[in-house]
C-alpha cells in the first residue's frame, strides 16, 4: 500500500476541510455543541463592546471559545470510545466521564471570568 503526503498548500486545504466536517458534524449531532455556539454568537459582540480594554474583551472571547474546543475534544472522545462497541467497561465510563468534567470546567471558568471583568 502507497502512502504519498500531501505537503504545502495542499495539506492545508485538505486538514480546513476535515476540521470543517469535524465543526459541521458537532454541529448537526451535538445538542450542546449548538447551544454553545449559539451562546457565543450572543456574547460575542458584547464580548467585543461592553469591556473597556481590548485585554478585558480578548480574554472574554478566548473564554467562550475554550468552552468550545472543550466540548468538540469531548465529542472526539465519545466517538472514539463509543467505536469500540456498546458493551459497558470501566475505562469507557472514566474517559466519557473525564471528558465531560473538562466541558463542565470549561463552563465554570467562563461564567467566572466573565464575573470578574463585568462586574467586578
Amino acid at each position: 500500500m502507497s502512502t504519498v503526503k500531501v505537503r504545502g498548500l495542499k495539506r492545508w486545504l485538505k486538514a480546513c476541510q476535515y476540521s470543517w466536517q469535524g465543526l459541521l458534524f458537532a454541529w448537526r449531532n451535538e445538542t450542546a455543541f449548538q447551544q454553545e455556539s449559539l451562546a457565543l454568537l450572543v456574547l460575542l459582540p458584547l464580548a467585543l463592546w461592553w469591556p473597556e480594554t481590548a485585554l478585558e474583551s480578548a480574554i472574554l472571547v478566548l473564554s467562550l471559545f475554550v468552552v468550545l474546543i472543550s466540548e468538540l475534544l469531548n465529542t472526539g472522545i465519545e466517538a472514539a470510545v463509543n467505536r469500540h462497541g456498546d458493551e459497558r467497561h470501566h475505562w469507557s465510563g472514566v474517559a466519557k466521564d473525564v471528558a465531560s468534567a473538562a466541558v463542565l470546567l470549561a463552563l465554570l471558568q467562563c461564567l467566572l471570568v466573565w464575573s470578574l471583568v463585568l462586574f467586578f
